[in-house]
C-alpha cells in the first residue's frame, strides 16, 4: 500500500492513482485561486458560468494557471452534454465523431455539447476547420485552452467566432495557499500523513514553481514519495536540501523583501554604471536564477536607461522597452536572453546623468518658489479679451526665424538666469552639446 491509496475524492472515489495535481483541483469557484480578474464575485466569466450561458471560448495563459481547472468547473455547472480531448492525441477521424455525437444530442434531445480542447494550438489549420461550422451552427460550445498567443495559433475564422480569456500567471502567494491546502486537505491531498515542512521550504517551492500550480504540486508529491512506507504518525520531513534533490536546482540565498534582495539590485545597478557587462550578466541571471519577478528586473533597467544613460544614447530606452515586450511576447526560459541583451547594452552604452539632474534641478525650484506665473506672451489666448490684456502678446514664432531659433525668454521672470540640462561630452550628448552651443550663437546674433 502507497502513501496515497486511501486518498479519496470529495464523492468518495478512490483517486489513488491520480497524481497530486488532478486530485487538487478546486470543483467550485469559491476554492479557485487565481485569476480574480475573470472568475472574481460578480465577474463576467464567473457570471457566465454560473449562469449557463457559455458560448464558445478560449483560455489563453501559462501552463498550471488553471485553464483545465475552469474547464472542469464549466463541466459541473452546465446542463449542456461535456465532452473533453487533448489536440496532442485527436485526430480529424475523432473530430469527426464527436460531432456526430453533438448533431445527435442537439437534434434528438434539444441538448448542446461543450466540447473542450486542451492544447488547441496543436491542432493544423484543417483540424480547426473542422469545427467551423458546427461552432457557427450552434451544434457545440467550444472551449480550448491554450499557452499559445491565439491571435497566431488559431484560424481567424474560428478566433471570429471565440471570445478569449486571458488568464495571469499565479504569484508565489497562490502557489503558497494551494501547497498549504495540500498539505492540510485529508480527503484528496495529503493531510493524513505527518508531514514536517517549514515557511522557508514552503517559498521555496513557490519560487521554483514559476506560477505553475502543476510543478508545485509534482515537486511537494515527489518529496513525499522519497519517503520509505511509514505510518501515519511517523514523520515526513520536506526541507530545502530534500527539495533540491527533487528538482535538481540550488536554492540559491534570496528574498524578495528583504536585504539580499535590495543587495543583488543595487550589485546590478553598479555593474552597469561601472560599464562592466560581465558583471551586470552575472547578477542578473542570479536574481533570475533566484526567482525574481523578470519585469522587476527590467523595470529597473528602464530606469537606469533614463537615469544612467540617458541622451548619451537614446536607443538605451528602446532597447529595455523592447526586452519587456520581447519577454512578455516568448515568456521564460528563452525571453530571458533579451533581459540579459538588455543588459550588455546599458553597460557598454556611453553614460549620462545629466537628465537625472536636470530633474532634480527643476523640481527643487518648482518646490521652493511654487506656481510662478506663466510669462504674457507664452499663455494661451483663445479669446479677444485675453489678447486685449496682453495673453499672447509680443510671441515670437519660432519657424519665422532661421534655423526655427528665437532669442525669447519661456521660464518665469524668476528663473531668467536658470540652466537646468547640461549634457555631457559623451555619446549622443556631445551632438547636443554643440547644438546648444550653435542655438546660443544664433540666439545673440538675433539680439
Amino acid at each position: 500500500m502507497t502513501l496515497f491509496d486511501k486518498v479519496k475524492t470529495d464523492k468518495g472515489k478512490n483517486l489513488s492513482g491520480s497524481p497530486l495535481a488532478d486530485r487538487m483541483r478546486p470543483q467550485t469557484f469559491d476554492k479557485f485561486v487565481g485569476q480574480k480578474h475573470l472568475v472574481g464575485k460578480g465577474k463576467v466569466l464567473r457570471e457566465i458560468i454560473e449562469n449557463d450561458r457559455l458560448n464558445s471560448i478560449i483560455f489563453w495563459g501559462p501552463p498550471g494557471s488553471g485553464k483545465t481547472t475552469l474547464a472542469r468547473i464549466i463541466a459541473s455547472k452546465t446542463k449542456s452534454k461535456f465532452i473533453s480531448f487533448s489536440a496532442v492525441t485527436a485526430g480529424i477521424k475523432q473530430i469527426k465523431e464527436i460531432m456526430k455525437i453533438a448533431s445527435f444530442n442537439l437534434s434528438e434531445h434539444g441538448t448542446r455539447t461543450i466540447l473542450f480542447i486542451d492544447e488547441i494550438h496543436r491542432f493544423n489549420k484543417a483540424q480547426q476547420d473542422a469545427f467551423l461550422p458546427f461552432v457557427e451552427k450552434g451544434t457545440i460550445i467550444l472551449v480550448g485552452a491554450t499557452t499559445e498567443n491565439p491571435s497566431f495559433e488559431v484560424n481567424s475564422a474560428l478566433l471570429s467566432r471565440t471570445k478569449t480569456f486571458i488568464l495571469d500567471k499565479l504569484s508565489e502567494e497562490d502557489i503558497k495557499t494551494l501547497i498549504k491546502r495540500a498539505l492540510a486537505d485529508s480527503e484528496r491531498g495529503l493531510g493524513n500523513y505527518n508531514i514536517k515542512i517549514s515557511k522557508d521550504t514552503i517559498d521555496f517551492i513557490a519560487r521554483s514553481s514559476d506560477g505553475d500550480a502543476r510543478i508545485a504540486y509534482n515537486i511537494l508529491e515527489l518529496a513525499v514519495s522519497t519517503y520509505p512506507e511509514k505510518g501515519k504518525q511517523k514523520a515526513i520531513e520536506i526541507n530545502i536540501p530534500l527539495v533540491e534533490n527533487v528538482i535538481q536546482k540550488k536554492a540559491l540565498l534570496y528574498d524578495k523583501n528583504g536585504e539580499e534582495h535590495f543587495n543583488l539590485i543595487s550589485a546590478l545597478h553598479k555593474s552597469l554604471r561601472g560599464s562592466d557587462p560581465d558583471a551586470a550578466v552575472y547578477w542578473t541571471i542570479r536574481m533570475l536564477e533566484s526567482g525574481e519577478d523578470p519585469l522587476y528586473i527590467i523595470r529597473r533597467m528602464v530606469r537606469f536607461a533614463s537615469e544612467d544613460v540617458g541622451l548619451a544614447d537614446p536607443n538605451a530606452l528602446q532597447v529595455t522597452i523592447s526586452a519587456k515586450q520581447s519577454f512578455e511576447f516568448i515568456g521564460p526560459p528563452e525571453g530571458y536572453l533579451a533581459i540579459i541583451e538588455a543588459a550588455v547594452y546599458l553597460a557598454l552604452a556611453p553614460k549620462s546623468n545629466s537628465l537625472y539632474t536636470t530633474y532634480n534641478k527643476a523640481r527643487a525650484d518648482v518646490e521652493e518658489y511654487g506656481a510662478l506665473p506663466v510669462p504674457y506672451h507664452i499663455r494661451n489666448a483663445p479669446t479677444r479679451l485675453m489678447k486685449d490684456i496682453g495673453y499672447g502678446r509680443g510671441y515670437k514664432y519660432a519657424h519665422d526665424y532661421n534655423g526655427a531659433v528665437v532669442d525669447q525668454n519661456h521660464l518665469p521672470d524668476r528663473l531668467l538666469s536658470k540652466k537646468y540640462y547640461s549634457p555631457t561630452n559623451r555619446g549622443f550628448e556631445k551632438e547636443l552639446l554643440e547644438r546648444l552651443k550653435k542655438i546660443s550663437i544664433m540666439k545673440k546674433k538675433q539680439g
